[in-house]
């Protein structure tokens, strides 16, 4: 639910008694008069058409306001019988029973009476659409804005893709420690004094480890320079840049309270006005005098003046309200993107790294493949002649004594 285009930066206020308060001044004998024995009945637009496409929260689905600012307009009801009703004293309590409710100090169409609101963009689940209203702290007694949640949502990708270029770094460590170790194995003289074509495949073996270690040096270096490296530098300053946004719409936000608080005000003080003009009429139905006659034209004055202090405070509150919804909209779907955009770098890189490791098993089998071409070749009996034609004794074998 998104705030309600009910508010915008015209107002038509009913008084109980039926009279008019309008954004482009005060009516001619407009008056704020006592509540009469029926509910006021509120201003509605006449019906109209147009060639625009269906709007919603006083947007065009384009995010342009769908009403100039000098033409929106909304009713406000007062309830029969109690002055009290015409605004709610605190956050969360309703600004017309049929229309509007205000939970911290954004407005909502009623649960109610609420049409069904199109989604700003249908079917794709966008941050635009399902942030709006606040979510209870688990964590404590308070909320949570809903973008304070896209918020901790990027940051927290942020320290993912952190963690990520962390573990990378673990796995270049265990391949230069690997290929270390291999190189020094190579060195190692074991068996050296093998002869014969298993003697070359034994060498070969261990001159294979050689080969073998400089393949994960290598291995290392790129998973430093094409995966590690671009993981940690990404958006080096994105927390400072998540920071300003918070502050931004933060800002916006408490605007919004400032204005709502000073509408409450502006309610509070036509009550006021409104119940001293009720009690200086009774006054003049039980005495007729010129001095209560200024009176009450005194205090209808006052009572006018305070409808045009709330029009001016309900507009100003809707232009706040409409800021932040604009805000809203556009940077909901900037971090949207900026999500999409990290999730496809990680992608692509870790992609790189499966890359880099298949190109060295490839390497490393190349580093094997002339040790079975040697193993190939041990013949035994070919060593036999050779060991026997270097290192033989003689060939003249014993025969027996005679006597």
């Amino acid at each position: 639910m998104r705030p309600s285009d009910g508010f915008h930066n015209s107002l038509h206020i009913c008084a109980p008694g039926g009279f008019l308060l309008c954004s482009r001044g005060i009516c001619p004998e407009t008056t704020w008069e006592r509540p009469g024995s029926s509910p006021g009945i509120p201003a509605s637009p006449g019906p109209h058409r147009s060639s625009l496409p269906p709007t919603v929260n006083g947007y065009h689905a384009s995010g342009t306001p769908a009403h100039p600012p000098e033409t929106a307009h909304m009713s406000v009801r007062k309830s029969t019988g109690d002055s009290q009703n015409l605004g709610s004293s605190s956050p969360g309590k309703k600004q017309s029973k049929e229309n509007t409710i205000t939970i911290n100090c954004v407005t909502f169409p009623h649960p109610d009476t609420m049409p069904e609101q199109q989604l700003l963009k249908p079917t794709e689940w966008s941050y635009c659409d399902y942030f709006w209203a606040d979510k209870k702290d688990p964590q404590g007694n308070g909320t949570v804005a809903g973008f304070e949640l896209l918020l901790q949502k990027q940051l927290k990708g942020k320290q993912m893709q952190k963690e990520m270029s962390e573990f990378i770094r673990e796995r270049i460590k265990i391949e230069e420690e690997y290929a270390k170790n291999l190189a020094k194995l190579s060195q190692n003289s074991l068996a050296a004094q093998e002869e014969g074509s298993l003697g070359e495949a034994w060498a070969q073996v261990k001159k294979s480890l050689a080969d073998e270690a400089e393949v994960h040096l290598k291995f290392s270096a790129k998973l430093h320079s094409e995966v590690e490296k671009p993981l940690m530098n990404f958006r080096e300053n994105f927390k400072k840049d998540m920071k300003k946004c918070d502050h931004h719409i933060a800002d916006l936000r408490k605007q919004l309270a400032s204005r709502y608080a000073a509408v409450e005000k502006a309610r509070k003080a036509l009550t006021e006005r409104q119940r001293d003009l009720e009690m200086k009429t009774q006054q003049l139905e039980i005495k007729l005098s010129n001095k209560t006659e200024e009176d009450i034209k005194k205090a209808r004055r006052k009572s006018t003046q305070a409808g045009d202090d709330l029009m001016r405070c309900v507009d100003l509150y809707n232009q706040a309200q409409s800021k932040w919804f604009e805000e809203m909209v556009t940077t909901t779907l900037e971090l949207e993107r900026l999500e999409v955009e990290r999730v496809e770098m990680i992608r692509q890189h870790l992609c790189q790294y499966t890359q880099l490791r298949h190109e060295t098993d490839m390497f490393n089998q190349s580093t094997v493949e002339p040790v079975d071409q040697l193993l190939r070749k041990v013949d035994p009996a070919k060593d036999r002649e050779l060991w026997v034609r270097e290192h033989k004794t003689g060939n003249i074998r014993p025969v027996d004594m005679e006597i």
